[in-house]
């Protein structure tokens, strides 16, 4: 059997030069031109459909059914990558590569626990002997921190938080002790202490001497770890060069915009897609339209929402931030009145809402609408995006249609988007249409959950400067949850920061982030990467 080990006069794990990859014709990847060392981390940043994760898929033999790899030159540890045949490929996988891709409960097997998983790559690459296959799986989980690693190498995926799930896949990337590494946005939607967890593995990793391919469209984590970066636009290497000149002196108008779209302090009070001043109604303190007094909620013996109160005013934005489980989505749950607390009650212009039965709560339901995190879960797909948006109204047909065109246009979407069906749009023109349908109805709150987490830095950037305008708009209160402490700061007035159910620090989300109080908070804070280069 072929090794698939670099021999010591290789400094070079993998090197590719004028990488073209297609689909039916078509170039996605379009003369790329790259390398990875032992100890580096080489990043690929850039937007949904520039080609990135094409490429590192490439680089495994990945690429898909019925692409079409060619290059000037393909070599993988010294080796031509274009004389690979399948069975090539596969003792790669593993032994000399270890994937890690961003969603782990779709990529570890929901039928098998996670130390079977793990303990496959031990077998098939023959690690170590099967008696010890069952210890080594141990050593590897608490390798990755994982809490109690005995009892959760017996458990499935969907019985493991999305922290853990993310540990449990890089130790199965890990397991053949791989001398390269790529990771495919592995920490995108996860909370911000998770994910500076998992950088903190993979930067471990990389000082052991592992070499590191990581993809992201989120700027802040590939500064915090990457010694080059490659910018990708449309199948091109647009930019390419040493984190730190990259990031502080980038010399494409692609990169500078990426740079300029990142929210945070420093973006607050203006668009993030022109950087002009940003129209900011005043909240109204008389004008309280929603509040929660001491909510609580539980599932079981376990309190999810615990003595919970606040106030949303007129043209305010709440943002609630915290970790997985800390109660963020149930809070949400109980002011749409989709649950109703076990004490405590939720008004809704100083009246009841909460203590309402559906069918009295049904015509008050237009006043607050949501903006989920993955639309394309919430919506029919038989249905058409006109149909979608028109739902909610209550308008004769002829001005039902016109009404849909307005708002499609409203949110920057073309007329014939109303013929096409939510899967054929893009994650942020699936986003738009989430928002066109909640406007619908004129409503006086907007709960929004999550709704830029999986969206490439411009769309989210178009996404969040479109939310600001509506609400100076129409003065419309949103309750806005997200796990990025940057978005919260650009777009939030106050802040309620959440953990285990409880409310733990809350005020003006400058104080708040500024000079948090509580431990947590600034445990929190201190997580959130920068975007200044780490050397």
């Amino acid at each position: 059997m072929t090794t698939y080990t670099a021999p010591p006069s290789v400094t070079t794990l993998v090197a590719v030069e004028d990488l073209r990859v297609g689909f039916g014709g078509t170039d996605v990847v379009r003369g790329v031109s790259l390398s990875v060392s032992p100890g580096e981390c080489v990043a690929i940043v850039g937007e949904s459909g520039s080609g990135k994760s094409v490429t590192a898929r490439t680089l495994l033999g990945l690429a898909g059914p019925g692409a079409s790899v060619r290059a000037s030159s393909f070599r993988v540890c010294g080796r031509n990558a274009l004389a690979f045949g399948p069975a090539d490929w596969l003792r790669l996988r593993g032994r000399f590569a270890g994937l890690v891709l961003q969603d782990a409960l779709v990529s570890l097997d929901p039928l098998r626990t996670v130390g079977a998983e793990i303990a496959e790559v031990l077998a098939v690459h023959d690690v170590v002997p099967r008696a010890r296959r069952r210890d080594r799986v141990v050593e590897l989980l608490e390798a990755v921190g994982m809490p109690d690693p005995a009892v959760r190498a017996g458990q499935y995926p969907h019985q493991l938080s999305g922290g853990l799930r993310q540990r449990a896949l890089i130790a199965s990337a890990i397991a053949a002790d791989p001398e390269l590494i790529i990771a495919d946005e592995p920490t995108t939607a996860l909370d911000v202490t998770v994910q500076a967890q998992i950088l903190r593995l993979l930067a471990e990793r990389k000082a052991a001497g592992t070499a590191l391919l990581l993809i992201s469209h989120d700027l802040a984590v590939v500064a915090s770890i990457a010694d080059r970066i490659l910018v990708m636009k449309d199948g091109r290497v647009v930019e390419e060069g040493p984190a730190r000149q990259v990031l502080t002196a980038p010399a494409h108008d692609y990169t500078k915009a990426l740079l300029a779209a990142v929210p945070s302090a420093a973006s607050r009070g203006t668009r993030l897609t022109t950087g002009a001043p940003l129209a900011r109604p005043e909240p109204n303190p008389y004008g309280r339209v929603l509040a929660g007094t001491g909510l609580t909620r539980s599932y079981g013996s376990r309190r999810v929402v615990a003595d919970v109160s606040f106030g949303l005013h007129e043209g305010e934005t709440l943002g609630i931030v915290g970790e997985s489980g800390s109660g963020k989505t149930t809070l949400a749950r109980l002011v749409l009145g989709l649950i109703e607390p076990d004490a405590g009650q939720v008004t809704l212009y100083g009246r009841p809402w909460s203590s309402l039965r559906e069918r009295e709560r049904r015509p008050l339901r237009p006043r607050i609408q949501l903006v989920s995190q993955n639309p394309l879960d919430s919506f029919d797909p038989r249905h058409t995006v006109g149909r979608l948006v028109a739902e909610p109204l209550r308008l004769p047909r002829a001005e039902r249609r016109e009404r849909v065109l307005d708002l499609l246009a409203r949110v920057g979407l073309p007329p014939q988007t109303a013929a096409r069906h939510p899967r054929e749009l893009s994650g942020g023109q699936r986003q738009r249409v989430a928002i066109a349908r909640a406007l619908g109805p004129r409503p006086d709150v907007l709960v929004c959950d999550e709704p830029v987490s999986a969206l490439d830095v411009s769309i989210q950037a178009q996404v969040l400067d479109l939310l600001a305008d509506i609400q100076a708009e129409y003065g419309t209160a949103m309750l806005f949850i997200s796990h990025d402490l940057g978005v919260v700061h650009h777009l939030a007035d106050r802040v309620l920061v959440m953990k285990n159910g409880e409310v733990v620090e809350e005020g003006d989300v400058r104080a708040v982030f500024t000079r948090p109080v509580h431990p947590y908070t600034r445990a929190l804070v201190d997580a959130v990467p920068r975007l200044a280069p780490a050397s």
